[in-house]
């Protein structure tokens, strides 16, 4: 079998053949010429059979490697002048991506294991750099997204997430309905919110029932500009949070009483308590309900404020009638008015301020539930892909990976694909 042969089998490149084979001290070189006649424009597929000129040296790219060899696949391409777009551009080639340095094949396995693992085992694998890996996500996504994916949004979450130190940050939009991630943009304020509603256009916003959000200013401007009519839902779980923080400042304010007035050892088992405090009673140990049981004996502001955070966390529960819950809130707040907590009482103007969104997050059962649990996954891709500084390759990353993204491998993709 002449070698040619072979390297048309062995690399299974789409529309070319293998016409020179030659071998280096670390890499095989493979020329290859294309089988069609007319040349494709790689922006709008528009074709013709008319040449602008010849580029005078080869293109190059690399392939998958064979065995400890790199491969690196060369053809001498033309470019042609595209109606459509009016510009003068090379052609595009059936087994690469326009402007990339690597075939397909490179660039899917590489997307592939950036879904499953870090991109250090990527560099050391594929045996490329970490800047080349975001470059190769960016243009895989972009490619493989799904352009409908904005088709359909009824009920959204809008969410930041920090991406680096120094207040980077990403805005992710979450569809409730399937739980996939549909955009990500740079920024945590109204412009990058607008971004998106931007994107989305007039007609599709229009459409949106229900928006659950946190309780800034940004997003809900953003929401009220471009989507009046979606019922702004805020999420319980920034509500809950709140009262957890109000009860760790009441229990921080009595723990250094204690440590001032009490012996040590009280002070250092009532430290013990936080958890206690702040958990759900469902997950509480053993150790932690007797610790309750005996914050409940003492009684005092303490136990106070944990049975205020307790009541409004009830709120949220699945089985309350939505029916009751403006009537158990208005109770709640006038509760915390009333309790001479200044962190319950500065709690409750807040939630005051909020009303109208936390009653409709009640009675559309719509939560940022699946946002935040996005969110813990885009912060674990984002310790994964480490040495990303680029806004753009880390929100590629995000999509890759939570945007419903399908990556084939190369060996399980039809030989004529």
């Amino acid at each position: 079998m002449r070698v040619t042969t072979a390297f048309n089998t062995l690399l299974a490149l789409q529309g070319v053949w293998v016409t020179d084979v030659a071998f280096g001290p670390d890499h095989v070189e493979v020329t290859v010429r294309l089988r069609r006649r007319r040349l494709v424009c790689p922006h709008c597929g528009w074709s013709t059979h008319a040449r602008h000129d010849t580029r005078p040296d080869h293109s190059s790219w690399r392939g998958l490697d064979l065995g400890v060899w790199k491969v690196i696949i060369r053809a001498r391409l033309c470019r042609l002048h595209c109606r459509p777009c009016d510009r003068v551009t090379v052609q595009a080639v059936p087994f690469a991506r326009h402007g990339a340095r690597f075939t397909r094949d490179v660039e899917d396995l590489v997307a592939w294991l950036a879904q499953r693992t870090d991109k250090t085992t990527i560099t050391r694998l594929v045996r490329i750099n970490w800047r080349t890996v975001g470059a190769i996500i960016t243009r895989v996504v972009a490619d493989h997204i799904d352009d409908t994916r904005l088709d359909g949004l009824y009920n959204i979450g809008i969410d930041e997430v920090s991406y680096r130190k120094q207040h980077h940050y990403l805005t992710v939009v979450t569809d409730h309905t399937t739980g996939h991630v549909v955009w990500t943009g740079e920024g945590k304020n109204a412009a990058a919110a607008g971004a998106f509603f931007a994107e989305l256009g007039p007609d599709r916003s229009a459409k949106l029932a229900a928006i659950s959000l946190d309780m800034g200013a940004a997003y809900r401007k953003a929401a009220t500009t471009h989507a009046p009519q979606a019922q702004q839902c805020i999420d319980p779980f920034h509500v809950v949070a709140l009262s957890n923080e109000a009860l760790n400042a009441v229990r921080r304010h009595h723990w250094n009483l204690l440590r001032q007035t009490a012996s040590s050892a009280d002070a250092r088992a009532f430290k013990g308590a936080r958890w206690a405090l702040l958990k759900r009673p469902e997950n509480l140990k053993a150790s932690q309900i007797d610790q309750l049981a005996a914050l409940k004996r003492a009684g005092g502001t303490v136990w106070r404020a944990y049975l205020i955070k307790e009541a409004l966390r009830a709120l949220f529960d699945r089985d309350l009638d939505p029916d009751r819950a403006p009537e158990l809130l208005d109770a709640w707040l006038g509760w915390a008015q009333r309790s001479r907590m200044a962190e319950f009482v500065q709690l409750g103007r807040t939630i005051r301020t909020h009303r109208t969104g936390i009653l409709a997050a009640i009675r559309l059962r719509i939560t940022n539930g699946r946002s935040e649990g996005r969110n813990n996954v885009v912060r674990l891709i984002t310790r994964r892909g480490y040495g990303f500084h680029s806004a753009k390759a880390v929100a590629a990353l995000v999509m890759l990976t939570c945007g419903g993204v399908t990556i084939e491998l190369p060996h399980t993709k039809s030989p004529n694909q």
